[in-house]
């Protein structure tokens, strides 16, 4: 005799345990994780943008050179470009009307492979030997031969290769410094500079992009000198890197679209000087700013 089909309360109907699981939904996981999405792809594509919306230059010098060294050595420049200044903002950062560009601050940033990173300051009044030009103030390597020159200066004078190049101008500083929200200082003597327009009381107080800028330039008014001014670029490059770094400049969606494209829109990179490298220079400052070096 064949089977008969069954056919009690069940018979057609689908588990209950099934027809639960049909009937699970997600819109809140499913919205959450496209948003998730969404924001990756902010905080990637922004930096990405900025850093090929800036401007390449022809940096790194032909000829006899260091050979590679492990890591990565990247030489930042301060210049006084007033490049893309109105008379307005030239006269708020106090930047004078003295026209082409120098460099103002010069530091080597190198990353080994493992380990701490070291910022190095390099004095633009050292006097040193320039290639083709006899023996002159560090800086006057760029405003003989722009980047190239000062690169191939530097390394011959140190035996370090040079694998990157960034250089800020003026406008890019103040810029980033905006960005962020300032940064405080505290110094112990009140600061007067005519040439920077800086009048600083003592004490601890915020600076925003022209003080800061100002801060930084001056050196008259400081008993140190180049040294003091070095002093004083190094501190708040430091804070704008600790800010740059909080999670306040990361979930801030205006804030960081406006601290990466204030800084690229005033710097120029050597060509080889790629989304990778400016990666490693982010991070090994960061480090930096956070005692790790």
């Amino acid at each position: 005799m064949a089977p008969q089909p069954y056919t009690g309360p069940s018979a057609g109907t689908v588990p209950p345990a099934t027809a639960r699981r049909r009937k699970k939904r997600h819109p809140i996981r499913r919205t959450l994780l496209t948003l998730l999405l969404l924001w990756l792809v902010f905080l990637i594509g922004t930096p990405v943008h900025a850093v090929y919306e800036s401007t390449t230059v022809d940096a790194m010098p032909e000829g006899k050179r260091p050979a590679p060294q492990p890591g990565t050595a990247i030489l930042l420049v301060g210049s006084d470009s007033r490049e893309g200044l109105s008379a307005k903002q030239k006269k708020k950062l106090g930047t004078g009307s003295i026209s082409g560009r120098r460099t103002d601050t010069m530091m080597l940033l190198y990353s080994p492979p493992s380990g701490k990173p070291a910022l190095i300051s390099l004095p633009r009044d050292s006097y040193l030997p320039i290639p083709g030009r006899g023996k002159h103030k560090l800086n006057a390597a760029y405003a003989y031969g722009g980047p190239q020159l000062l690169i191939k200066t530097i390394e011959q004078n140190t035996g370090v290769r040079i694998d990157g190049y960034v250089e800020i101008g003026f406008g890019g500083f103040a810029g980033v410094v905006d960005a962020v929200g300032g940064v405080t200082v505290c110094p112990k003597k009140p600061i007067k500079d005519r040439d920077s327009h800086l009048n600083l009381p003592a004490g601890c107080q915020t600076l925003d992009g022209a003080t800061s800028l100002g801060y930084v330039r001056m050196r008259k008014a400081d008993p140190r000198g180049d040294l003091g001014r070095m002093e004083r670029q190094r501190e708040v490059v430091g804070k704008i890197m600790k800010k740059v770094a909080s999670p306040m400049s990361v979930i801030n969606p205006v804030r960081y679209w406006q601290i990466w494209h204030s800084g690229m829109s005033s710097v120029n990179r050597a060509d080889e000087t790629g989304i990778v490298q400016l990666g490693t220079l982010g991070l090994s400052l960061r480090r930096l700013a956070a005692g790790d070096g």
